[in-house]
């Protein structure tokens, strides 16, 4: 068991999502036997290399070969095994979207699909290794569900919790190294629960993956000029917490979704489909990429040139309160 304290999750933000997803692979090792790892010959990049020297009999390097692979993690679950099978998030959700929808979602098997550099954290790399779109396809797929954890911290508990969980998963990891902190000590995490972070009665921001931080940063600086804005993280998009959302909707007067994801299929089309037959009616704006392939560059350049950080978001939130 990895602890979460300040100074720990200073250390895991310098790793980054990646590299703290192969330490907490590593950390639940000795406790699940049964576990594989599978890699499309991205073992380095997923942070897998303490994992696989260690336990060289639980990894399989399948090559560049997703489809393939999703199918050995599938019939490797199938002879009991907890498997979790890692690959960038287009790879994953849509060069092997078919195969994840019958061996995981038809099949139900116990393989969660992890997708690293998910978003436009792949950077340079462009838009052929971006992950936009990967929640709306994952979404759509029954009996799958989907997971998009904060920080580095909140990683650690998708793990851990996700070796427990038992039925096909997608989880999808943003940000880069030095990772922005959101959670310095342990939190309750519960597959399907959302964790508030923050109180507010004038406006709820609700976020997923690396967009949490940058919401609570928001709020900041909605507090600055007088608007008190609950943050809510809600890192499982599929199931979504209905109960959380309907707590917010007795409270607050509009709900904002903030997302490192195309604005069309993810957590605020998850978030609308709900509100949208609620006899509660609250104004909602859903913030995210837009549905455009972005010009590629730096991770953090493209996220303010999109719009997705603190200061831009508030602005955003403040225009639509005012309209």
């Amino acid at each position: 068991m990895m602890e979460i304290t300040p100074r720990s999750a200073r250390q895991w933000s310098r790793l980054g999502s990646r590299g703290i997803f192969g330490q907490a692979i590593l950390s639940i090792a000795e406790d699940h036997p049964e576990m594989m790892v599978l890699s499309a010959d991205l073992g380095n990049s997923s942070g897998l290399d303490r994992f696989k020297a260690t336990y060289p009999d639980q990894f399989l390097n399948t090559g560049i070969a997703e489809q393939n692979m999703i199918g050995v993690a599938a019939g490797l679950a199938k002879e009991g095994y907890t498997v979790f099978a890692t690959s960038f998030a287009p790879f994953i959700a849509m060069r092997a979207s078919e195969q994840v929808r019958m061996n995981l979602g038809y099949m139900e098997m116990n393989v969660k699909a992890v997708a690293i550099g998910s978003g436009i954290a792949m950077g340079l790399l462009g838009n052929s290794h971006f992950g936009i779109e990967d929640v709306a396809v994952m979404r759509s797929i029954p009996n799958l569900t989907v997971v998009s954890p904060a920080d580095c911290a909140a990683i650690v508990k998708t793990v851990e919790a996700a070796a427990r969980f038992q039925g096909p998963m997608y989880i999808r990891l943003t940000g880069t190294a030095n990772t922005p902190v959101v959670y310095t000590e342990d939190f309750p995490f519960e597959i399907g629960k959302a964790v508030p972070l923050r109180e507010g009665a004038d406006v709820a921001l609700v976020a997923c993956g690396s967009m949490v931080h940058a919401a609570l940063k928001a709020a900041e600086a909605l507090a600055e000029q007088g608007l008190a804005a609950a943050v809510l993280d809600m890192h499982t998009l599929k199931p979504l917490d209905g109960a959380a959302l309907d707590a917010l909707m007795a409270t607050v007067p509009a709900v904002v979704t903030v997302e490192e994801h195309t604005v069309i299929g993810g957590l605020g089309s998850a978030v609308a489909e709900y509100m949208a037959p609620r006899a509660e009616r609250v104004r909602h704006l859903a913030i995210g990429l837009p549905d455009i392939f972005v010009k590629t560059g730096q991770y953090e350049y493209m996220l303010e040139q999109q719009g997705l950080v603190g200061p831009a978001i508030a602005s955003r939130v403040r225009d639509f309160l005012a309209a």
